[in-house]
């Protein structure tokens, strides 16, 4: 069943090939539905329509040395005879596409009913042509060839304000094109530059260049268009148009192509045993000196070596969001197995901070350093994060520090003190309230409090703030917290790199 959305496409360029004979025609379209049979493809045939009466001026029309004029005028069809090779297209399950060389003939492809229009590299930029063209409601596919891409953005935002769907062909206006001209980079370019359109290649290769095509596939290109012919005893073929035969290797290599590129936009499907191959070649891991049931992992107590046994936890289920706590006891060299651990993995509450912490500080409009670290701390664990906890951003740390702390709305940061730091908070954002040895005060943005090494502080937050913190050099030893808990937790800091990424 055909459908104009279905991809890829492939485009089967007739141009004057039918050579006027409407019966030589039909054969083409015969002769390449026998070479399209079997292939997964849509496929569609490509007629060009001109009104010779306003396509060649009047003063010109005997001018048969001059090549366009006599191949136009020596392969003129009348619209009957041009409808009833479209028929015969669309007889044979094809869809149809058309190029028009004037506006007569811009409305002729729309009243025949046809899929698509085409619109040549040569009149890319006839505005004329374009504007009649514009006036239908047909799908618009469009070559570029050596054009700008100045002039291509004019085409492609021309269209865009009309709303008509537009596909970009990347073309060679070369016949043929040798393979050192054919610029299939350019596809990329195009994808790039109109991510939100449909870039396809327009081939002029060589007839037995079947190369192109692959590397167009796996560019991005998802329409095909190439100039096709039937030799007779009565008609040659041109330099650049491909047979059946041809056609038929052309459509296979795609075939190939498109079988060994596989899907581009969801991830494959592990195939029968390579899951199994990369496990057995993981490292298994192992504690060095033994754990205790109900004691924490600690991961400078793990090495990694090979070989693995199944149900063993291995290097790549480490990471610095991973805790594990023994449910038995692990010997020294022991293997960690997934059934003597139970598991907890933090990556998704402290991505969750994360989105928090920047939504804050944009709401704030405080500019932060962006490639600084994030400092999360959770002294109850991350679980109770937002309760008690506080995330910090060091922007400079040697004689002098600056910290920007940011409190997430309810959070409070439990009472510590410094023995060394000295430290001034300026409140940029939001309200605070600071418990200074007892004492409690208000504050909000623009407020400064100072605090003393030595003195027991504490602070909380209803809405949320951040705070501009000025003190001397922090050090990561120098924090004492009046609940030994706190002290005790050797994991109640998580550092998060490119988080505003």
């Amino acid at each position: 069943m055909t459908s104009i959305n279905k991809r890829p496409l492939f485009v089967y360029e007739m141009a004057n090939n039918h050579m006027g004979d409407v019966e030589h025609g039909m054969r083409i379209v015969h002769e390449l539905r026998k070479a399209s049979d079997g292939f997964p493809f849509q496929f569609c045939v490509k007629l060009q329509y001109r009104d010779i009466d306003s396509c060649i001026h009047p003063a010109y029309k005997s001018r048969y040395d001059l090549k366009y004029v006599k191949r136009f005028s020596e392969t003129h069809l009348s619209w009957a005879q041009y409808k009833q090779i479209k028929d015969a297209i669309v007889e044979a399950g094809f869809l149809s596409m058309c190029t028009p060389w004037d506006e007569i003939s811009v409305d002729k492809i729309a009243e025949h009913g046809y899929d698509f229009m085409k619109v040549p590299s040569c009149y890319l930029t006839d505005w004329p042509l374009l504007e009649r063209i514009a006036t239908h409601d047909l799908p618009i596919v469009a070559s570029t060839a050596g054009e700008p891409l100045e002039e291509i953005d004019n085409v492609v935002s021309f269209f865009a304000h009309r709303n008509k769907s537009l596909a970009l062909m990347h073309c060679v206006g070369e016949y043929p094109s040798p393979d050192e001209h054919l610029h299939l980079g350019q596809i990329a370019l195009l994808k790039r530059r109109y991510p939100e359109l449909e870039v396809g290649y327009s081939t002029h290769e060589r007839p037995d260049n079947f190369e192109a095509v692959k590397i167009a596939m796996a560019l991005g290109a998802t329409i095909f268009e190439k100039h096709v012919a039937v030799a007779t005893e009565k008609y040659a073929i041109n330099a650049y148009s491909a047979t059946p035969e041809q056609v038929k290797q052309w459509l296979h290599s795609a075939l190939e192509a498109q079988t060994t590129m596989g899907n581009m936009n969801t991830r494959y499907p592990a195939p029968a045993g390579e899951a199994q191959a990369l496990r057995d070649l993981a490292r298994g891991a192992f504690v060095k000196n033994a754990v205790a049931a109900g004691e924490v992992v600690d991961p400078q107590n793990v090495f990694f070596a090979m070989p693995n046994v199944t149900g063993q936890l291995v290097a790549q289920d480490f990471s610095k969001y991973a805790q594990y706590l023994a449910i038995e006891a692990i010997p020294a060299s022991g293997a960690l197995m997934a059934a003597n651990v139970t598991a907890a993995n933090t990556r998704q509450a402290v991505l969750a901070i994360v989105h928090d912490v920047k939504a804050l500080i944009k709401k704030s409009k405080v500019q932060v350093p962006g490639q600084c670290e994030l400092e999360i701390s959770h002294h109850y664990g991350i679980k109770n994060f937002r309760e008690n906890g506080l995330t910090a951003i060091t922007v400079i740390n040697r004689d002098y520090c600056k910290r920007l702390l940011v409190a997430l709305p309810g959070q409070k940061h439990p009472e510590q003190w410094h023995n060394q730091k000295n430290e001034t908070y300026h409140i940029l954002y939001g309200n605070v309230t600071v418990d200074l040895e007892g004492k409690h005060t208000d504050h909000a943005a623009n407020d400064i409090i100072t605090i003393p090494h030595g003195l027991k502080h504490s602070f909380w937050t209803k809405h949320g703030a951040v705070i501009e913190e000025v003190s001397t050099s922090y050090a990561k030893g120098d924090s004492w917290y009046t609940d030994e808990s706190i002290m005790k937790n050797p994991d109640r800091k998580t550092y998060v790199t490119h988080w505003m990424d």
